[in-house]
């Protein structure tokens, strides 16, 4: 059997640059929109996390608010 090391690309090295600043930016985002308001039931939870993932949206004047 070869042994094979291992090259960058096979080697997971967790979320990309990207990927941070994009949630950053979504918790700046939801944050500055009172997303992060009272945040104590499941409903305001679940419009918190999707206010960070869909932060384009906000900008777009659709709320992302769970009723």
């Amino acid at each position: 059997m070869a042994f094979y090391p291992r090259t960058r690309s096979s080697v997971w090295a967790g979320p990309s640059l990207l990927t941070i600043i994009y949630v950053l930016v979504g918790v700046v985002v939801a944050a500055t929109h009172d997303y992060f308001k009272n945040v104590d039931t499941i409903k305001a939870v679940v419009s918190a996390i999707l206010a960070v993932v869909l932060w384009p949206l906000i900008f777009l004047g659709i709320s992302l608010h769970v009723h």
